[in-house]
């Protein structure tokens, strides 16, 4: 594979896995959602924002921890691609089984401006260190990190990771926001359901390509 190639590779990649670690409409996403419908954008990215930070951080500690495990993860690449894919589906599923709306009541507070915003989501998403384990597991399946991976391959693909999470916070804010005098509680049920969906068809795409390749 050329340089150019695998350049292209690890962008679509890191994409791939900001999305599906930002896409499930969970505590932060409700709270991004809420604080959109009650503030409007500004608040809604914010929101977000801290959320990608929290991210940000577990993505490079999975990075970089990940070269302690290189040797085993090349060992055992079948395995742990198997099993990543079954997380990704299992969490999609999960998500898509979730009922966001319950959560909602819990999350409203009084008015906070955007860096207050930005704090108080970054503390809620850090207080789950999984995400490591997630990353992890992703690293793994899509063979992201390898014993050829350079630390400009991983600072790119970090990079990737967060355009990823980005990009979809951008797109659930700017639809929020869009219809935020029509939206109600089924549309909260609507997002959640199809990012489980979109998790599930990854997988099982993802399952498909490995062994037909």
């Amino acid at each position: 594979m050329s340089i150019f190639a695998s350049m292209i590779s690890m962008i679509l990649k890191g994409l791939i896995i900001g999305v599906i670690v930002s896409a499930p409409v969970g505590p932060i996403g409700i709270l991004c959602i809420q604080r959109t419908l009650n503030g409007g954008r500004g608040h809604g990215i914010s929101t977000a924002l801290g959320a990608t930070a929290s991210d940000l951080l577990y993505a490079v500690v999975a990075a970089f921890s990940m070269s302690i495990v290189v040797d085993f993860i090349d060992s055992h690449r079948f395995g742990l691609q198997i099993a990543g894919t079954i997380i990704v589906f299992f969490f999609g599923l999960y998500t898509y089984a979730t009922n966001p709306v319950s959560k909602l009541k819990k999350m409203r507070g009084g008015n906070q401006n955007y860096l207050q915003d930005f704090i108080s989501s970054f503390l809620l998403t850090v207080t789950n260190p999984l995400v490591v384990f997630l990353f992890i597991a992703l690293f793994a399946k899509y063979a992201y990190i390898t014993d050829e991976t350079t630390l400009f391959d991983s600072i790119l693909g970090i990079l990737c990771i967060m355009m990823g999470a980005c990009l979809w916070w951008t797109i659930l804010v700017g639809v929020v926001n869009h219809f935020r005098d029509r939206f109600n509680m089924r549309g909260l049920y609507v997002i959640n359901r199809g990012a489980g969906l979109l998790l599930m068809i990854i997988a099982v795409v993802s399952i498909v390509y490995f062994f037909l390749s």
